[in-house]
């Protein structure tokens, strides 16, 4: 069994930043090949229609939703199973809860608020 545990969320006001991260844990024995974020918005559950925000397997070159292209970074520590997400120039469509997910396994999300 696999844990992934998400930080960082907040309130930031538009415009501001924040970086969320994610870290692994449990039967790791090879490491996790493919990790990334999704969001949702507060008042729905993640399994519907979540929007996929940043994606990045092992060695692998990062992907992006267009919303967030230039503005948000996906980076991964392998030695730590750890990836992280750094959001810049927050806007309040930014919203959402924010889950992390390691090959199969998911977070329980953290809450993301861009409001001034």
């Amino acid at each position: 069994q696999v844990q992934l545990v998400e930080s960082g969320g907040g309130l930031v006001q538009p415009g501001g930043s924040l970086k969320l991260s994610c870290a692994a844990s449990g039967s790791l024995f090879h490491g996790i090949y493919n990790m990334g974020w999704y969001r949702q918005a507060p008042d729905k559950p993640r399994d519907l229609d979540a929007e996929m925000v940043a994606t990045q397997t092992k060695g692998g070159d990062p992907i992006y939703a267009d919303s967030v292209k230039g503005r948000f970074t996906i980076t991964r520590d392998n030695a730590k199973n750890t990836v992280y997400l750094q959001m810049n120039s927050l806007k309040s469509e930014d919203t959402a809860v924010y889950y992390c997910y390691g090959d199969s396994y998911w977070g329980k999300g953290t809450l993301v608020t861009v409001s001034s």
